[in-house]
């Protein structure tokens, strides 16, 4: 409803600044719940038209504090004397207007403290919530990632990336490191999807099986292509519970892991060698490539030649793949997108108390970090790739 200029200029005198009309959309908000809840009580009673009582009459109001994200309001609740009505705008024993609880969690996912949030929302909002009810509201966050954890998944997942994160967890009375293991995989209709969670005290091909194992348990049936870094033994922990898919070295792991073993007066010049052989039309021109690297460096860096050489079965998969979805395929980008947003969102806790802590902060990470994801980049032309090469009875038709 539009107000005249007469109204607003009656409702607006005496204030002189936006930070002064707060207290007026504090107000107005209050008058406009406390009319709400008596509007609720009448439908409740259900007086007639005559005047006659339902034979319920009113019983006075109860009145508490509630926090809003316009600051604290006085809510004043209709009784009635059988004690029948039940408000639906504020709901009995409720303390905190719908909103609040998401205000909270947004400032958790990004890494601040239940001690920070306290602090902020007084900051903020002129609200003061205790730590202990902080505390209740991001823990309700761990009951539904532990149903995130175990939600059925979908049959066929074109794409999957494994990767994982440290993070300094409380265990015993000591601190340790433990690995978060990540599983972000894209489905059918090209949508980045994370697939779990796991924490482990290392990142190892046996506990890398053992995700691998749930995710099928989970509904998991198929999988084309799964990309990963260069750890030990990652690639016959894929085959076992899949052995279809195939195996995609990450090439940015891989050009790092080389860099090692090279010396810095040298590594502009490695670095566009090693580039040559991964950006090749073909896997026979990359093997070429390859050839041609080992005779200008193989005698100073045989460690790299070496490693190129034995992963080269995990490198060369992302050549039977159509230019434009290459990239997609061959690097970690989007799994190690999330792990930075992870690690932004988790710095402020260096130490967990508890493996439930990391989890719960983790998980609102995820929340938050995929709000923003979009479709993959020619997505159609890769399932068109990928059915060429698997056929209909692994791609369906309808995926098309």
């Amino acid at each position: 409803m539009a107000l005249s200029k007469a109204m607003l200029d009656e409702l607006t005198a005496g204030y002189k600044t936006p930070q002064e009309l707060e207290s007026l959309y504090s107000q107005m908000l209050q008058h406009m719940i406390n009319r709400a809840l008596e509007g609720e009580m009448q439908a409740h009673l259900g007086h007639e038209r005559n005047g006659k009582s339902s034979g319920n009459p009113r019983n006075g109001k109860s009145r508490k504090r509630v926090q809003s994200t316009m600051g604290e309001l006085q809510i004043e609740t209709p009784r009635d004397r059988e004690g029948t009505f039940e408000p639906q705008l504020v709901p009995k024993r409720q303390v905190r207007l719908a909103g609040m609880e998401e205000k909270i969690l947004a400032l958790y996912a990004k890494g601040m403290t239940t001690r920070d949030i306290e602090s902020a929302l007084v900051d903020l909002y002129g609200v003061t919530i205790s730590h202990s009810l902080i505390a209740q509201v991001t823990d309700a966050v761990l009951d539904e990632a532990r149903l995130w954890q175990t939600r059925p998944l979908e049959a066929i997942y074109p794409i999957v990336w494994l990767d994982g994160i440290v993070v300094k967890v409380q265990q015993n009375k000591q601190v340790v490191n433990k690995s978060a293991h990540v599983v972000l995989g894209v489905n059918l209709r090209g949508e980045k999807e994370v697939l779990g969670l796991w924490l482990a005290e290392n990142e190892g091909a046996k506990f890398w099986l053992s995700v691998l194992t749930e995710l099928r348990q989970r509904g998991v049936q198929d999988i084309y292509v799964a990309s990963m870094d260069g750890l030990k033994g990652l690639p016959e922990a894929v085959s076992a519970v899949y052995p279809k898919t195939l195996t995609q070295l990450c090439i940015v792991h891989l050009v790092r892991a080389s860099l090692r073993y090279v010396s810095s007066t040298d590594r502009k010049a490695v670095v566009e060698a090693l580039k040559a052989i991964y950006q090749s039309a073909t896997a026979e021109e990359a093997q070429r490539e390859l050839d041609a690297f080992e005779a200008s460096w193989g005698a100073k860096y045989k460690s790299v030649v070496r490693l190129w050489r034995g992963n080269w079965g995990n490198v060369i998969p992302f050549f039977q793949f159509l230019p434009e979805i290459r990239k997609v395929i061959y690097t970690t980008n989007a799994i190690e997108s999330l792990n930075m947003v992870m690690r932004k969102y988790t710095r402020n806790r260096r130490i967990f108390p508890n493996d439930d802590a990391a989890l719960k902060a983790l998980f609102m990470a995820i929340r938050e970090a995929s709000k923003s994801w979009k479709m993959i980049h020619h997505w159609k032309p890769a399932l068109q790739s990928f059915q060429l090469m698997f056929g209909e009875e692994r791609v369906p038709l309808a995926a098309l």
